[in-house]
């Protein structure tokens, strides 16, 4: 049996309305997204947590092999700076900071790697990364030098296994080599304060 013409007519309105709803629902998609990724983001910027911290498989880790050469010429009080081996780190509390002389940021935090050195109960040891020898010299002759041994990475491959994503990067190794906390990018006063001199009091 055939539809009579108000049959027909009622289901066109009906299919004009079903199209109309879903065009306007394509047309609302582009709002309906942009509205979820600005709720996702407002949600990152208003949890209070540091976009540049970024977590490191390695914490709680045993550190990567060190076996580094020295950088030659480098000297501190007086006598040659030795190489950077794991042995250098056996049994202390040690902050391995990750820099070059090229690096800005590195120039930035110099002054708290200098402040941290003074400690007695923790040492700085440097992974001299993608450098010229002589350049690396002078940097530390201008801002002086905070390491207890420094390793040359020429080729960056110890910063690949470390997981370095740029420099500086710094990592606390424990007294048992375990690494405790891990920094992406230079400490600032804040950082240093609020982040690596906890970390520090905790593994002592």
């Amino acid at each position: 049996m055939s539809e009579t013409p108000i049959e027909e007519r009622e289901e066109a309105v009906g299919q004009a309305k079903r199209n109309n709803a879903r065009a306007r629902l394509i047309a609302l998609l582009p709002l309906l997204i942009f509205g979820a990724l600005a709720a996702v983001f407002l949600g990152q910027l208003l949890s209070g947590r540091d976009a540049s911290v970024i977590p490191s498989a390695l914490v709680g880790q045993p550190a990567p092999v060190l076996d580094l050469p020295e950088l030659a010429g480098l000297t501190r009080d007086g006598a040659p700076v030795p190489a950077l081996t794991n042995a250098a780190l056996d049994g202390q509390l040690t902050l391995v900071n990750v820099w070059a002389s090229w690096c800005v940021p590195c120039r930035q935090e110099h002054p708290l790697l200098m402040e941290l050195a003074a400690q007695e109960d923790i040492q700085v040891v440097g992974i001299n990364y993608k450098d010229q020898n002589e350049n690396a010299i002078r940097f530390l002759g201008e801002l002086g030098n905070p390491y207890d041994a420094v390793g040359v990475d020429d080729n960056g491959r110890t910063a690949i296994d470390w997981g370095v994503y740029g420099v500086p990067e710094s990592y606390l190794v424990g007294p048992d080599g375990t690494i405790l906390y891990k920094k992406v990018g230079p400490f600032s006063p804040e950082t240093y304060l609020t982040e690596l001199l906890p970390a520090i009091d905790a593994a002592r």
